[in-house]
């Protein structure tokens, strides 16, 4: 589980972040998606960027020459942040579904116990609180199971993105989980990308 919702893939951080919580409460980061929590490099003296051989960075300029790298970078990128669009939308049906499904329970018991018999009440609170534990209980296996699904998606992302960046003969990109060399992978990609936002300005202040 090498990623995190809101920094992940080897791009590091993007769009929404998606939580989860007790109960359907929209709180936290989704348990297990914070194992390895990947940010790009705090300046050009870091040990990661250090580590960043001679040879890696002048693959990586032999591969950047004719600009198809750059194109195949925002590719990913774009699917990335597709993928966490739709994982936060995901996140979000499933809080809403949930809590729409404790209130129409909490109006429901509320009506029976006001047509309810004094005598009656013990009894069918303790029931009503026993059919609530259950939805209750329902309620955090389905957010489990989701944010199961969210750590595989988030995992299958990354290793797309490594195997697609290795095929495209990218130097330092291959599939792994090592924290220390996606963190080297992720520095990578910031230069790629700085890079490319520097030929941008270029061809824009000589058009």
């Amino acid at each position: 589980m090498p990623v995190v919702l809101g920094a992940h893939g080897i791009f590091g951080g993007g769009g929404g972040q998606v939580t989860a919580g007790d109960g359907g409460e929209a709180a936290g980061p989704v348990p297990g998606l914070t194992r390895f929590r990947l940010r790009p490099g705090s300046g050009s003296g870091s040990p990661c960027q250090q580590r960043l051989s001679y040879t890696t960075l002048s693959d990586l300029a032999l591969a950047l020459l004719d600009g198809t790298v750059f194109e195949i970078v925002q590719g990913l990128l774009e699917i990335q942040h597709l993928t966490e669009k739709n994982l936060y939308s995901q996140r979000l049906q499933l809080h809403s579904e949930h809590r729409g499904l404790k209130q129409e329970l909490f109006h429901r018991h509320k009506e029976a116990q006001q047509c309810c018999r004094p005598h009656n009440l013990p009894l069918l609170r303790a029931a009503q609180q026993r059919e609530m534990e259950a939805v209750e209980q329902r309620i955090r296996e389905e957010q489990r199971m989701m944010d199961e699904k969210i750590v595989l998606e988030l995992d299958q992302k990354v290793i797309d993105q490594q195997s697609t960046l290795e095929k495209a003969g990218v130097s330092g990109f291959y599939i792994t989980t090592n924290p220390q060399e996606l963190t080297l992978q992720m520095n990578l990609l910031e230069l790629i990308r700085k890079l490319q936002q520097k030929e941008s300005e270029s061809e824009k202040a000589f058009s």
